[in-house]
């Protein structure tokens, strides 16, 4: 590829993320490795990835890596999406919860993800106090 075809392909991918991402918008891989906190500012943990409704499109958890070293004894904890504000000043997510409380939280490790069904949705979204 030439220089004015490089310049021209880098022109338009910074223009589609002008307007892919406003303030509204953000794009999922700008999400995975945010920062998430909890109510009295301590880090508890980051985003690891999104969970997608396949039919909805609709971001229905942000499942969060919290604790490890090196990814061993790491847990992931799905977080309802509409649990999670987003805190310009922290760059990063503020979930409304404490880290004593999250321990009791639902989660998984790395040997195995949950069934993503109806009873699991049901059963983290009430533990954060959010409609299913």
């Amino acid at each position: 590829m030439t220089q004015p075809t490089q310049d021209l392909v880098a022109e338009r991918e910074r223009e589609r993320r002008t307007h892919d991402e406003t303030h509204h918008l953000i794009e999922s891989n700008r999400v995975d490795g945010t920062a998430v906190f909890a109510t009295d500012g301590e880090r508890i943990g980051h985003i690891d990835h999104l969970m997608i409704g396949k039919r909805n499109g609709r971001v229905e958890y942000a499942v969060m890596s919290f604790g490890g070293f090196l990814g061993l004894g790491q847990s992931y904890h799905p977080i309802p999406w509409d649990a999670l504000d987003y805190d310009t000043g922290k760059n990063g997510y503020v979930v409304q919860i404490d880290k004593s409380k999250l321990r009791d939280a639902p989660y998984y490790d790395s040997k195995g993800a949950p069934s993503w069904d109806r009873d699991f949705g049901e059963q983290v979204y009430s533990y954060y106090g959010v409609y299913y």
